[in-house]
């Protein structure tokens, strides 16, 4: 059987093994956010809102999580967000309300992702915003936390989705 050929991310990635350090962070950090993506598709609400560990993490969670994720940091870059911790937000990013839907979620992590890309752009690496809990971080710190952050959820993501029907893989 052939293997199917890499999605955008999956192909940026591979080609950004030579490139410069800013195409490497932004590569990477897409990759991780399409294979979160993939995690979860094909799969229906009640699915996405089960809870298979002992902790509120669900696969709906994690999206929702990283929405939040990726509005408190890149968008601090146009303070387009108040500077208020992720607890306290109105709903918990963890939390499953009636209204919640998969495709919702994903509809707004999609958004949040885009608005994070347009953010970024025009500010160096080395640029800096002022953060309420640690002074000042640069852009490059930002690109780091979130190619971070989204490669562990995503590997939580990546344990319920095979928990939940047994599929398994990075894009599958």
């Amino acid at each position: 059987m052939q293997e199917p050929s890499p999605r955008p991310p999956t192909l940026r990635l591979m080609q950004a093994g030579t490139a410069g350090e800013r195409e490497i962070l932004e590569a990477f950090l897409d990759f991780y956010r399409d294979v979160l993506v993939h995690k979860v598709r094909g799969i229906d609400d009640d699915a996405a809102q089960r809870q298979l560990l002992p902790s509120p993490t669900t696969l709906i969670g994690l999206v929702k999580h990283l929405t939040v994720v990726e509005r408190n940091w890149f968008h601090r870059l146009t303070d387009t967000i108040p500077d208020v911790p992720l607890e306290s937000e109105p709903t918990p990013s963890w939390t499953i309300i009636d209204t919640d839907t998969l495709d919702r979620a994903l509809a707004a992590y999609d958004q949040a992702c885009a608005q994070s890309r347009t953010a970024a752009t025009g500010f160096a690496l080395g640029d800096v915003v002022s953060h309420p809990d640690m002074g000042q971080v640069s852009l490059r710190w930002i690109y780091i936390h979130m190619i971070e952050e989204t490669a562990r959820h995503t590997g939580h993501a990546d344990i319920l989705r095979e928990l939940t029907d047994g599929a398994t893989g990075i894009l599958g």
